[in-house]
């Protein structure tokens, strides 16, 4: 059995020596913190690379990512026919459904969706929390630059296929002008590879 109030002792002991410290508070408006660079803040659009395919909106657990969109024809000069193109009218996200979780960003295929460290969107109507395009435009300049490669890293497979694809050509080359070369020393005349 341990003494009573041994209990509350160590309690009081923890409380005294933290008051005895200096407080480490910052004064949020007037001092900004110190937020890792990546930070996940408020989710950022480049509207250049949506091709309204809807997969944030299909894949959103929360269903908070609002598109319009409408089709435009595409003449090109040439061709058999007439393409048509989805060209975007209108893309929201409400932030007082969103949970953060990055789906959205993740699922995107042709990057228009970023995160952007700005955390400072609070708004005295939940209403004005639904943020149109022109809004989220505004934060894609705020997306911080992605981190460099590992040089020591292994190269994306895209690489390793291009250099692939480039070597092969350039061996391809290489055999093609050597066979010329020994075609015009013997003068045997043309012959096809």
């Amino acid at each position: 059995m341990g003494v009573p109030g041994a209990g509350l002792a160590k309690g009081l002991a923890v409380t005294l020596r933290v008051l005895s410290r200096r407080a480490h508070t910052r004064q949020y408006p007037d001092v900004k913190p110190d937020l890792p660079p990546r930070s996940r803040g408020v989710i950022a659009l480049l509207e250049e690379n949506c091709t309204v395919c809807m997969l944030c909106a299909r894949e959103c657990p929360d269903w908070c990512i609002y598109i319009d969109s409408h089709k435009e024809t595409v003449e090109t000069p040439g061709a058999a026919r007439a393409r048509q193109r989805n060209m975007l009218d209108r893309f929201a996200i409400d932030f007082s459904l969103c949970m953060w979780c990055g789906i959205c960003i993740e699922v995107c295929p042709f990057d228009a969706l970023y995160w952007s460290p700005e955390f400072e969107f609070a708004e005295y109507d939940i209403r004005d929390l639904l943020h149109e395009s022109d809004r989220l435009r505004e934060w894609m300049w705020t997306v911080p630059p992605p981190p460099a490669h590992d040089p020591l890293g292994e190269p994306a497979k895209e690489v390793v296929a291009a250099d692939r694809a480039l070597a092969a050509q350039r061996a391809a080359d290489a055999a093609r002008d050597e066979a010329t070369e020994i075609r015009e020393e013997t003068g045997t005349g043309e012959t096809s590879l």
